[in-house]
């Protein structure tokens, strides 16, 4: 596979005209480009990451494979949505965890899109044994909790975003310390990155830092559900 040198300049531009050309004929068209410009530069990246990731933690997996890796599909899952458009106008790329078989594990992100380009780490929408998991920890371990949500390095640059439940989930007092996060249906949290920084041959080293800048909310949800970090 290619060494990593960066996304070539022609990645953005590529995601907004699939975008303005979102159907089979155009992507069949342009299936070269889209190799060129987005699967073949993100395989050589995740590959790029594996020894990083492994520093980071041991137990979470850079996959560089066309299907079934950490490059999430393409084609979107178009079955119950009301936007019947088949393709995804983004890159996005997870780190699961090494148990993990499909995007609700704990994982490590990366987003690319011409509108927002960001970095992301957590749980997006745990079902309701993990959820109730990561919830009984908090309220076991709530100063943890919020060393890991305050470290500065995370807090100076991440924000927790996702669902939220309106109410506080069955068992937990409305006036609880941590209701707020306890209301949230995802744990994960996001760092807006400039898109002109997915070109750069360094662009690997940066993102790994902003891993590793989100270790303690990784490790602590990591062991509220009872798998290693």
């Amino acid at each position: 596979m290619a060494l990593f040198n960066g996304f070539p300049q022609g990645t953005l531009p590529f995601l907004s005209e699939l975008k303005a050309n979102n159907n089979k004929a155009w992507f069949n068209d342009n299936k070269h480009r889209y190799e060129a410009l987005v699967r073949e530069p993100a395989l050589a990246f995740i590959e790029s990451m594996a020894t990083g990731l492994t520093e980071i933690s041991p137990h979470f997996r850079a996959i560089p494979k066309k299907v079934g890796g950490s490059l999430m599909r393409v084609y979107r899952d178009t079955r119950f949505a009301s936007d019947k458009t088949p393709y995804k106008t983004n890159i996005g790329i997870q780190f699961r965890h090494e148990l993990g078989k499909d995007v609700h594990a704990p994982g490590f992100y990366l987003h690319i899109e011409p509108e927002g380009c960001f970095v992301g780490a957590g749980i997006w929408h745990p079902d309701s044994k993990i959820l109730n998991q990561i919830r009984t920890f908090m309220d076991d371990n709530p100063a943890a909790w919020r060393k890991a949500v305050e470290a500065p390095a995370f807090a100076r640059h991440f924000n927790l975003e996702g669902d939220s439940l309106k109410r506080p989930p069955r068992g937990f007092a409305a006036d609880h310390p941590l209701i707020e996060d306890l209301k949230r249906k995802d744990f994960i949290a996001i760092k807006a990155i400039e898109p002109e920084a997915i070109h750069s041959a360094r662009f690997g080293r940066s993102v790994l830092e902003d891993f590793r800048s989100a270790d303690a909310l990784m490790r602590y949800l990591c062991t509220a559900i009872n798998v290693n970090y």
